[in-house]
């Protein structure tokens, strides 16, 4: 497992990761994508012709899955109206920026040669320029706070799930969110130099 570095002539942030690593990541990328796609949090609004004209359509209240309720928190929790107003003009665009991310971390990855049934053996060179790479590590925050979100993890609490068998699914997702934490931190410190 390698992370991130700053190639010294380009100043790419530049990462060989197998094939299971790099499908791993397209699958957390994809999830990413199907939840941000799949729950509908929009309702009809009465509109008028500039409103229809600017497609203002999104959703106006706080979405009932937890990752996405983390994802998008409520902007004005003390204000309902307020609250779903901002929702409904901001939302979609954030949803669509997300998931562009997500798809972004995707191609990526095929772009450097990740076919879609990953081989043994294949690696894969990664080289992010700094625009990529910014939206890389948007898209690691997005995976890791939809992995602590289902997970339940809370700061303070890394004993517990140093404490699990290696054969728990939990212990195992855990060292994913590791993962990506650490593949985060190393293309931090590539993109900075």
């Amino acid at each position: 497992m390698s992370g991130f570095t700053r190639h010294r002539k380009s100043g790419a942030a530049v990462t060989t990761f197998t094939a299971f690593e790099a499908d791993l990541l397209r699958s957390l990328a994809g999830q990413l994508i199907e939840l941000l796609r799949n729950e509908s949090a929009t309702e009809e609004i009465a509109s008028d012709d500039l409103e229809d004209l600017l497609d203002f359509s999104g959703p106006t209240r706080e979405p009932e899955d937890p990752v996405l309720a983390r994802l998008f928190p409520t902007a004005y929790p003390e204000d309902e109206d307020a609250a779903a107003e901002f929702r409904r003009y901001t939302e979609a665009d954030l949803r669509n920026g997300k998931a562009a991310g997500a798809a972004t971390v995707i191609d990526t990855l095929e772009d450097a040669g990740l076919p879609a049934e990953p081989q043994d053996g294949l690696f894969i060179d990664v080289e992010l320029d700094p625009a990529t790479a910014l939206t890389w590590l948007r898209s690691f925050t997005d995976m890791r706070l939809a992995i602590a979100t289902r997970l339940g993890i809370e700061e303070g609490d890394e004993e517990f799930w140093y404490s699990l068998p290696d054969d728990d699914p939990r212990a195992q997702v855990h060292d994913i969110y590791d993962w990506v934490g650490y593949l985060q931190e190393t293309l931090v410190r590539a993109v900075g130099g």
